[in-house]
């Protein structure tokens, strides 16, 4: 009887864990072989040409958000204002994986600013164009890993290096980012619940390509 009663707890505890998890988006719902923008998405590009070659396809058994870019910038928005508290899901989660490197790509250089792979976290605050605070997790060409980058391009947008150059190409990585923490590091503040999530890649700057494609994004629980 005792053995069950622990069962009970542990299934209890475990089902609440799960049920603390804020689901952004795990591409299920998609349409499979959908091209362009995700429903519950909008394009979150205004600038330039982006031409929002992105695909919902299957990858090693899993539902994916595949893009690609070629000598442009294109950038997809979620509201999620009202359904992430912070508090009580502090952690950013997402798996990922990058086929193609923009050539040269630098984050540190507003001339080279090109990466595979960008996932913002945004506070819009009115105006947003100067004043919103958005913390972008990006796999960068060039700039180490574990650095943290003020945007010479964009003046909003500070930069966490997640990873660096070629040597895990090809693999399916999963991330695990304290929002919380890197708000606190970057902005010296603690933050309110965010507005929205973008999910990115360019190659512009660059005039070269890139290739990546995103898994299940989440907030969670500690």
């Amino acid at each position: 009887m005792r053995r069950l009663v622990v069962v009970v707890l542990l299934l209890v505890l475990t089902m609440a864990a799960w049920a603390a998890d804020t689901v952004i988006d795990d591409w299920k719902s998609q349409k499979l072989g959908a091209h362009g923008v995700p429903d519950g998405w909008l394009g979150g590009q205004t600038w330039g040409l982006p031409q929002y070659d992105i695909t919902i396809e299957e990858n090693e058994g899993h539902r994916v958000l595949h893009l690609k870019s070629k000598i442009e910038s294109s950038a997809i928005r979620r509201d999620i204002r009202g359904r992430v508290t912070l508090k009580e899901t502090p952690v950013l989660e997402w798996t990922w994986k990058v086929i193609t490197l923009p050539k040269g790509g630098d984050c540190r250089k507003k001339s080279a600013d090109d990466q595979a792979a960008q996932i913002y976290i945004v506070w819009p605050r009115f105006p947003e164009a100067v004043r919103s605070q958005i913390i972008g997790y990006i796999w960068d060409s060039t700039a180490p890993a574990g650095s943290i980058v003020k945007s010479e391009k964009t003046s909003t947008v500070t930069y966490v290096v997640m990873r660096s150059g070629a040597a895990d190409l090809g693999k399916w990585i999963t991330e695990r980012r304290n929002v919380v923490e890197d708000y606190k590091k970057i902005y010296g503040s603690q933050p309110d619940n965010p507005g929205y999530m973008v999910i990115a890649i360019d190659s512009d700057d660059t005039t070269s390509s890139a290739e990546s494609l995103f898994g299940s994004v989440l907030f969670r629980a500690l």
